[in-house]
């Protein structure tokens, strides 16, 4: 199945249906009086987050969603029916956009969760209902309510308990690969990666899961190479993991782009819980190995991992590292709202 994180779609309610103008009529009752009925309401547009969706794929065959008008009154005090509402079905994790694509309206975050985008127009009354004691015979009634049309972006932001950052052929695939049940592509050349992977990671009888984002480049942060949607898939990750190609000969410059793409992209994105990994430390000889480990520990600031995902060194390490840090954050949500325990998002 192929991978949409944006799309674009055209919403409209159901206009409401006219109210009735009609008298009884029978053959024992000359003055029956009014009995025009209302209109049935307009359908609504509403979005829903459901299970096993994780593209917004579909939405780029169909950008146009009209809910049904309401069917108008009739004699004999019938209602008009009520418009068919119509259903955008989404993956966890999607966020409806204005159409700046900056607003966010809603953001559907958990299985079954609903929010109306567009109502439906109200009926309109029929002349039944302006009878009065000095107004026996009305010969008025009301148009329904037009429809509500409005423009919508929907962004899809993976849910990952941790997320994968680095250059492109810094290894990250490898790396998810090697750690989890995803399959990614992989390749000896850069962006090999396209699209986003989740994978399940095991470690120490526990799980969670991974997201490993297409490589980042200078200027990601300002859409350069779609860079600002990819790093939003990150957003929603307890912790991230940045590997560092050890063979590149410019290691420090490598991870100080990405630090400042996080920085720059704003949001707390560079605040969150960041462990540094050192990677294709077997394809290194020691000497090198041990110069650079050190020169990154400096420009980091605390510890770096020497790992490597080919050979699968050093993995497990890192691994309940980042499993430390999502227990972390799962205790701080299911804290009491008082106690502050000091851990930011």
């Amino acid at each position: 199945m192929k991978f949409l994180d944006l799309a674009k779609v055209n919403l409209r309610s159901g206009a409401g249906g006219n109210g009735c103008v009609s008298f009884l009529r029978e053959a024992h009752n000359e003055y029956g009086g009014p009995d025009g009925g209302n209109g049935g309401g307009g359908g609504d547009v509403w979005v829903e987050a459901i299970e096993g969706l994780n593209t917004l794929i579909d939405f780029r065959y169909q950008q146009h969603f009209f809910a049904e008008n309401g069917r108008p009154g009739m004699g004999k005090q019938r209602t008009g029916r009520t418009g068919e509402d119509i259903v955008l079905q989404v993956p966890v994790g999607t966020e409806v956009l204005e159409e700046d694509q900056e607003t966010v309206i809603v953001d559907v975050t958990e299985v079954g969760q609903r929010f109306l985008l567009a109502e439906g127009g109200n009926g309109g009354f029929g002349n039944l209902h302006f009878k009065s004691s000095r107004n026996q015979a009305p010969r008025r009634a009301n148009p329904g309510q037009p429809e509500v049309e409005r423009v919508v972006w929907l962004r899809l932001k993976l849910i990952a308990d941790a997320g994968l950052l680095g250059l492109p052929n810094a290894g990250k695939s490898t790396f998810l690969a090697a750690t989890s049940n995803a399959r990614p592509k992989i390749a000896d050349y850069p962006f090999t990666t396209l699209v986003p992977n989740l994978g399940v990671v095991g470690v120490d009888s526990t799980e969670f899961v991974m997201a490993d984002i297409p490589g980042l480049i200078a200027g990601a942060h300002e859409g350069k190479g779609i860079g600002d949607r990819f790093l939003g898939h990150v957003e929603r990750c307890a912790v991230l993991l940045h590997l560092v190609d050890g063979t590149s000969e410019t290691v420090i410059e490598d991870y100080q782009i990405i630090i400042n793409e996080l920085e720059m992209y704003g949001g707390d994105l560079a605040a969150r819980p960041r462990i540094t990994a050192l990677n294709k430390c077997d394809a290194i000889d020691d000497d090198d190995q041990a110069q650079l480990h050190n020169a990154l520990e400096q420009a980091v600031g605390g510890k770096v991992h020497q790992i490597s995902g080919v050979a699968q060194h050093g993995l497990i390490d890192v691994l309940r590292g980042i499993r430390t840090s999502i227990d972390q954050r799962n205790k701080v949500e299911n804290a009491p709202e008082a106690e502050d325990t000091g851990w930011r998002p």
